[in-house]
């Protein structure tokens, strides 16, 4: 059970973040398809600031004493450069639809087209290859938490609670989760956030009580790139062993399936990222997982082709949209380019 609870968050709390990225977007105005080509950009940001990094004097002496602060320190600088990448590689998208009004589903579509083929471009170049990897070590042992983190000797039972959420886990899940539940309240409960939920119902409005619908926009695209760009990082570092080879395995369209099945509302996307990470973990670790702790791992040995467990999550993602989208509201006028003289 402890395995199944902390794989479960490894891959739902990247589709929490980037769905949330899609809220900014969205309750702003601009539908942002390109989740999916901002989460490539910034997890090939990430790991090639880490691998960038590993050459440094302060990382080697780091890394040959087990200095665990200055490696978290290292882990929380990659995100906030793939946070910072993202937000710039974002303000594509903004120009484009809020500038110069061009079609938003189209531009974020180029965007993700653009993306995987950038990426591969330059890890060719850098690395003479189709995947960006650390120079040397591996990034588990770099910046996992483990229980000699503590000094706590290995063979200690530390229960059900401090084995799941304290032991073999990753500090940059809890600064998603602190910084999902940090954005959320500030969308929600702040005379910001209710700018720009205006800009996304009825932007002409929100214009004429003073609030520039530009500004807002661009200022949510960003945040929204940036948020993209950092879930981008966590899942090349928690799933992907701090590699990158221009593919993120749909995660961005997941967000975008995960941020519909909730509405738009961050505590409904929390649930839903919950529901498809226990499924992309059933996917990737069938085999595995050992719910009652009796040895016996009967997902593997119901004679269930493999194929159909990596297939369940996009199943399930089109199973839920077909019965919820019905119900989905989305901001009225989002995908609407904003005219002043409109009314």
């Amino acid at each position: 059970m402890t395995f199944l609870v902390q794989q479960t968050l490894i891959y739902a709390v990247p589709l929490m973040i980037v769905a949330l990225a899609g809220v900014f977007a969205e309750r702003s105005g601009i539908i942002n398809l390109a989740l999916e080509g901002i989460m490539i950009f910034g997890a090939f940001i990430g790991v090639l600031f880490v691998r960038l990094m590993q050459g440094s004097a302060a990382v080697l002496a780091a890394q040959q004493t087990g200095n665990w602060v200055a490696m978290q320190g290292l882990e929380l600088l990659a995100m906030l450069v793939a946070a910072a990448m993202g937000a710039v590689f974002s303000l594509l998208l903004s120009f484009a639809s809020i500038s110069l009004r061009a079609d938003q589903t189209i531009g974020g579509t180029a965007l993700n087209l653009m993306a995987p083929a950038l990426v591969l471009f330059l890890v060719r170049i850098i690395a003479n290859q189709n995947t960006l990897q650390l120079a040397t070590g591996d990034s588990a042992t770099w910046f996992m938490i483990r229980k000699s983190t503590f000094g706590i000797d290995k063979n200690t039972d530390l229960g059900f609670f401090g084995e799941t959420f304290l032991v073999k886990v990753y500090l940059a899940t809890y600064v998603c989760i602190i910084l999902f539940v940090i954005l959320s309240i500030i969308l929600y409960k702040t005379r910001f956030g209710l700018r720009l939920r205006a800009c996304g119902e009825n932007p002409q409005a929100a214009d004429s009580l003073g609030t520039n619908v530009y500004k807002m926009r661009y200022i949510g695209t960003t945040i929204s790139g940036a948020l993209a760009g950092m879930g981008g990082f966590v899942y090349a570092l928690t799933t992907a062993n701090c590699s990158s080879n221009g593919d993120v395995a749909g995660f961005g369209f997941l967000a975008l399936a995960v941020m519909i099945f909730g509405n738009w509302r961050p505590l409904n996307i929390a649930g839903a990222s919950l529901l498809f990470g226990l499924f992309k973990c059933i996917a990737a670790a069938y085999s595995s997982i050992d719910i009652n702790g009796d040895g016996v791992y009967w997902l593997a040995e119901i004679g269930i082709s493999s194929h159909l467990y990596r297939m369940l999550p996009y199943i399930i993602t089109l199973l839920v949209l077909a019965f919820t989208s019905k119900k989905s509201r989305a901001p009225k006028a989002e995908g609407i380019p904003y005219d002043k003289a409109r009314r």
